[in-house]
């Protein structure tokens, strides 16, 4: 399976499956979820919180829309209740869910942000090496190219920093 970091906003990314940073409501408000909701047209937002809440480190999976993808996985890597802090293993088991989730479907291509690590308050380079290490150790069926997308300058030197890492083992 192909790994790669690119630079940018999710929502202008093209793949089989597009994963969203939920929360286990799976209401899309701000960040990662806001872009996708805004991007995506439709009613995205209703057809995600139809199907929640879930629980902490699951995916629901709803229609594109109007995103240049099939899906998007909708990964909670954060909790609606309580401090809304991601942990850990929220972190590994919505990644590792997600890649599921769109291999299941017959997916060949996904791209996911640093799941836990905005809105949801993880450190970035902590949870950037779960995303990595779980990306790493997860052996698909039918998908071949992950993505690994960060918006922001600092955000893609340091996601790439420990991908190097990650990958050198």
């Amino acid at each position: 399976m192909k790994f790669t970091l690119v630079q940018g906003d999710i929502a202008a990314q093209s793949a089989d499956a597009l994963v969203n940073a939920a929360g286990t409501s799976l209401r899309m408000g701000s960040g990662v979820a806001g872009a996708l909701r805004r991007a995506a047209g439709g009613p995205i937002n209703e057809a995600a919180m139809e199907q929640g809440p879930v629980d902490l480190g699951e995916v629901a999976v709803t229609d594109a829309y109007e995103l240049d993808a099939d899906y998007v996985v909708h990964a909670a890597a954060m909790p609606h209740y309580g401090d809304g802090a991601a942990t850990e293993e929220s972190i590994r088991d919505a990644t590792r869910n997600a890649l599921v989730a769109a291999d299941r479907r017959g997916c060949e291509s996904l791209v996911l942000p640093a799941l836990g690590c905005g809105v949801a308050g993880f450190d970035l380079e902590a949870g950037a090496r779960l995303v990595c290490e779980t990306i790493r150790d997860y052996e698909p069926d039918r998908l071949r190219d992950v993505r690994f997308v960060a918006y922001s300058d600092e955000e893609y030197e340091t996601v790439t920093r420990v991908a190097d890492e990650v990958q050198a083992g």
